[in-house]
């Protein structure tokens, strides 16, 4: 689904986590505005309503703890999503506690690892575990 510009490869391994969170934000809002549009949400009121549900940083943490207690994560993904987590922001958002927003950014770190990795399969299955435990959530 996405696809890399030409230019200088990065190594994930070596972005601190804040950077690797900035791009997983990116990568993770173009999933679920596309998961959006194919369900057949295309009203754009209802389309800014649905995708904030699903990428909010409430939302965000708690498909991170989801990911850990079901150990559904390996060793280099957890360690990856600690970096994230431990990572200093400086702010956080008015709209949520540090906490949230610490797992918020560990799920983040985790999408931009994975995707400069070019491990788009594994970034598929997290978008889609994300997605229908959001969606289970809401139910409840």
């Amino acid at each position: 689904m996405l696809g890399k510009l030409e230019g200088k490869k990065v190594d994930a391994k070596q972005l601190n986590a804040l950077a690797l969170a900035y791009m997983g934000d990116t990568v993770y809002d173009l999933y679920i505005r596309n998961y959006l549009i194919e369900s057949g949400r295309v009203r754009p009121n209802l389309l800014h309503r649905t995708s904030t549900s699903f990428v909010s940083a409430a939302a965000q943490s708690a498909v991170m703890h989801e990911l850990l207690e079901e150990n559904f994560l390996t060793k280099e993904e957890e360690a990856v999503a600690r970096r994230g987590r431990n990572a200093k922001s400086g702010t956080v958002p008015k709209n949520t506690d540090q906490n949230t927003y610490r797992y918020s950014t560990a799920f983040e770190a985790l999408l931009g690892y994975l995707y400069f990795l070019g491990r788009e399969d594994r970034l598929k299955q997290l978008v889609t575990f994300a997605i229908e435990a959001i969606e289970r959530n809401e139910k409840e």
